[in-house]
């Protein structure tokens, strides 16, 4: 019988504010406006929340030449530029407020538009572009998931050199944390870099690595990850299996996930441990005062234990030290783990639930996989 594994969690995600900050935030007319309205007359109405602002306006190419736009000015503070006419087509399009450059912060890119800052030291970090080295490709690809039904998107890092290559290789699925998408881990996470200049050092095996959109829209947040678990066996690895050359065995498939992804590892490690030969969980765990949830688990890794130690070559949970919002979590689930005598690696290092934590476990991760 599948088990459903990851009801509740503490703090789930590394970019979600603490529930208790969610509730004392004082509403918005911001919190429900929709910036873009296509009007039955084929008018566009583009909004933005500014109740400071003395002037705003539109640029782009959705501007008509000459023509004097309607600007209005709620009593809420929400100002509204009316453009006539619109054709059916793809527009670029910005707010102009007091003077100034503004990217629509409701659109659905809002969330992947951030600036990336980098602090490396003078002669470089692990995670830099560094000169000389090989650069593998990040790829955007889409897959229709039959699980979701919808289409859904994800990247992939494949090795400099694989498109000349009849080599199959083996694949690392890593999955971001909570309120993140499949960008997080390419962008900030510096994933690309890391593992061009592992490869290039001689430090990992050749392997491709996927980079999922763990996140899905659930009325309730735990809801998602036994949907994920439930895509990645269905519908992605299916989707990388059929579109890129791997080696389709345990052996040489890798799960791995922070925060969030790490509740998502689980629920599919667990559930489906006879498909991968590598487990590492960062930054995550149950959630400890759950003691139903914790007593049904125990049993089931009671259960499993003896096939799983024989058939997971490594489990492996890694912490950002106790300053971790995930760290008292993590070390009561252990206790289940070490009761059912499950074997597994664990390792702590300073550095909190924060993308400095991550970085650094990616870049031992992946000089641990694959070598058998």
């Amino acid at each position: 019988m599948k088990t459903k594994y990851l009801l509740m969690a503490a703090l789930c995600g590394c970019s979600m504010l603490p529930a208790a900050a969610q509730w004392q935030r004082t509403p918005t007319p911001n919190d429900t406006l929709q910036s873009v309205r296509v009007l039955d007359d084929g008018r566009v109405a583009l909004s933005i929340y500014a109740p400071q602002a003395k002037e705003v306006g539109i640029g782009g190419d959705i501007v008509p030449w000459g023509q004097k736009l309607d600007v209005t000015k709620s009593e809420a503070g929400v100002w509204t530029v009316t453009v006539p006419a619109v054709k059916d087509g793809a527009y670029r399009y910005h707010f102009v407020v007091d003077g100034v450059k503004v990217f629509d912060p409701k659109s659905p890119e809002a969330s992947e538009a951030t600036a990336i800052l980098k602090v490396e030291a003078k002669d470089g970090d692990f995670f830099s572009m560094k000169e000389g080295v090989p650069h593998g490709a990040i790829a955007q690809r889409y897959y229709y998931s039959k699980t979701l039904k919808t289409t859904r998107r994800l990247h992939v890092w494949t090795p400099a050199g694989y498109e000349k290559s009849t080599e199959q290789l083996p694949v690392l699925y890593l999955i971001h944390g909570g309120g993140d998408t499949d960008l997080a881990w390419p962008t900030v996470g510096c994933a690309g870099n890391i593992l061009d200049n592992l490869l290039a050092e001689g430090k990992m095996e050749p392997m491709i690595v996927v980079m999922p959109n763990g996140s899905i829209a659930t009325e309730n947040l735990m809801d998602e990850v036994p949907l994920f678990a439930e895509d990645l066996m269905t519908d992605i690895i299916p989707y990388i299996e059929a579109n890129y050359r791997v080696l389709a065995d345990k052996d040489h498939r890798a799960l791995a996930g922070l925060s969030m992804g790490g509740m998502e590892t689980l629920e599919a490690g667990l559930n489906h441990y006879k498909e991968f030969g590598y487990l590492w969980v960062l930054s995550s765990g149950w959630f400890e005062t759950d003691k139903e949830m914790y007593a049904e688990r125990g049993a089931y890794l009671k259960k499993i234990a003896g096939d799983f130690n024989n058939t997971v070559r490594a489990l492996h949970f890694t912490q950002g030290g106790p300053e971790d919002i995930a760290y008292n979590n993590c070390k009561a689930m252990l206790k289940l783990f070490d009761a059912a005598g499950i074997r597994y690696k664990y390792s702590e290092a300073p550095g909190g639930h924060t993308w400095y934590t991550w970085r650094n476990d990616l870049y031992n991760l992946a000089q641990h996989l694959f070598k058998h």
